[in-house]
């Protein structure tokens, strides 16, 4: 299984409707892609405009490929894409141990 971790800034004062947004975006179009296995989204203490989600997939590919090259990443984009300060930081991990 592999780990996404997206660190996500958005536009001050849009915490809400970003929230709403991203929730729909994952339970609408993420949870359609290939290889997704969950997700969970947190949001920053001393910085509430930064808000890092992870995402599960089965394979790097079904993120890289499937999902960012396919349909479904335009429809994701869409949703939460105007809320962003700046593009976000994304980076995939594979699980090491577990507790």
């Amino acid at each position: 299984m592999i780990l996404e971790i997206a660190d996500i800034r958005i536009l001050p004062g849009h915490n809400a409707a970003f929230e709403e947004a991203i929730q729909r975006a994952l339970a609408s179009v993420a949870s359609r892609a290939q290889g997704f296995k969950g997700a969970k989204v947190n949001r920053g203490i001393e910085s509430p405009e930064r808000y890092v989600l992870q995402i599960f997939w089965e394979t790097l590919e079904d993120h890289t490929v499937g999902f960012r090259g396919g349909p479904l990443f335009a429809e994701w984009r869409a949703l939460i894409g105007p809320f962003f300060a700046a593009p976000p930081a994304v980076e995939h991990f594979s699980l090491v141990s577990k507790p």
